[in-house]
């Protein structure tokens, strides 16, 4: 087996993670699609990223909508009504009627809020809402620069995999020609190469099986892109990157503002900080300013309706002072001070969360990197055994059994090679991710 194809696979974990750091946005994908590529891409298709994009765009929208109550607000009503019978009533004995026949009325008026605490709630925490939409999308960004990266490394070490069958079939071919024709000489009996005709049908099967399995793999490289089904997609990694780049800084402590959702738990607490001043706003009245001014117009005939009108105008204060509900408020008050104590334990929680996830996902990458380096020696050492035991067969020092087991130990180290690879590949992106160091 030839040791560059190893390298290069090697070479592919530090290449990887490079390309998580990635800023350019792409909305379309080269015909070699690399790490890069289908990340960035990702993150400008996949359904979530669009909808984290849309749920900001919301919340601007909504975060204007509740500062517009500050501005006045001016409204214009109108009415026209036509009394088929006038009110009556007794003056000084007499009965007589009261009103005309046709009303109608213009009015304008205008509100100008002085001091609510619904709009002040919304004018202070506009920017910390901003905040925690946009800290949503991030978290969401990278949860889809992780699965996809995971999605492409799987992609192409199945690949890498089919390759692998591809050379034992070549292999195994060779080894059935020559066991048939030494048959056909006399040499040995049927035994070896029906022996190497078996080996060489579980490798066309096992091929099969690969092809299959990365189709599946492919399907779910492109539902984490968003990428539609329909398209072909084709993947390119670079092979240059030094192989020292597998290697990850172990000595790294956990910083949890670098965690997205440490950054999110602040920012909910600091909504709920607003929440408790919100409640205890509630014992200072609301203060509002006003303003109308009215046309109205009354007459028997309804051609001359409009033909005068009496207007008044006028313009004032309202202050609206809840006196006693019944100790309502000083619950509301109660519960959101409770509600503040809760976040506060979301947060602990999630130090201790963030502490045991990064031991776990360190322990298994350091776990993981050195099965990867003992199966690249087995790897190394399997392929040096076949070599050498196939070359005694050839020269008829040793049995074909002794051949067949040397493959099968080959390919066993093959797959465990190409496994422990994903390993490594996975476990460090679950380190990335908790130490929050991930930023697409």
């Amino acid at each position: 087996m030839k040791r560059s194809m190893y390298t290069m696979s090697f070479l592919l974990i530090g290449s990887g993670f490079s390309l998580l750091q990635a800023q350019t946005r792409n909305d379309s994908l080269p015909s070699e699609a690399t790490l890069q590529n289908c990340v960035q891409y990702a993150l400008v298709h996949q359904p979530i990223a669009r909808q984290s994009e849309i749920d900001e765009e919301i919340t601007e929208s909504q975060i204007k909508g509740r500062l517009a109550d500050w501005y006045p607000q001016v409204n214009f009503n109108y009415s026209l009504q036509h009394n088929f019978q006038l009110q009556k009533i007794v003056f000084n004995g007499q009965t007589i009627q009261s009103g005309t026949k046709n009303v109608s009325a213009g009015q304008f008026t205008l509100d100008q809020t002085l001091f609510n605490r619904d709009v002040l709630l919304a004018s202070r925490t506009a920017k910390t809402v901003r905040t925690q939409a946009k800290q949503n999308t991030a978290s969401n960004r990278i949860d889809i620069a992780a699965n996809v990266s995971k999605a492409f490394f799987d992609v192409l070490l199945t690949s890498q995999q089919i390759r692998l069958v591809d050379e034992d079939i070549v292999r195994l071919e060779r080894s059935y020609k020559d066991a048939y024709n030494q048959y056909q000489g006399g040499v040995v009996d049927k035994t070896d190469y029906k022996r190497a005709s078996i080996a060489l049908n579980n490798a066309k099967a096992q091929k099969k099986s690969g092809e299959e399995q990365l189709k599946a793999k492919y399907a779910s490289l492109k539902l984490e892109m968003g990428y539609p089904d329909s398209l072909q997609l084709k993947l390119h990694y670079d092979s240059v990157q030094l192989a020292n780049e597998v290697f990850f800084d172990t000595l790294q402590t956990v910083r949890y503002d670098q965690r997205i959702e440490y950054q999110l738990l602040q920012t909910q607490r600091q909504l709920q900080e607003a929440q408790v001043k919100y409640s205890k706003w509630s014992f200072i009245p609301e203060v509002s300013a006003f303003a109308d001014y009215n046309a109205n117009y009354l007459d028997n005939r309804f051609s001359k309706l409009y033909g005068d009108n009496l207007p008044n105008s006028y313009a004032g204060v309202s202050l609206k002072f809840p006196i006693f509900q019944g100790g309502k408020r000083t619950q509301e008050i109660k519960q959101a001070k409770l509600q503040l104590q809760r976040v506060d334990w979301d947060i602990q929680n999630l130090k201790n969360n963030v502490n045991t996830q990064y031991v776990a996902a360190l322990s298994a990458y350091k776990s993981n990197l050195s099965d990867y380096n003992i199966l690249k020696d087995n790897l190394d050492l399997a392929q040096e055994v076949y070599n050498t035991i196939n070359l005694q067969y050839r020269s008829g020092v040793k049995a074909y059994i002794e051949v067949v087991n040397a493959e099968t130990d080959l390919r066993t180290a093959q797959v465990n090679y190409t496994n422990a690879l994903y390993q490594v590949l996975s476990s460090k992106i679950d380190v990335q991710k908790a130490l929050g160091t991930i930023n697409p």
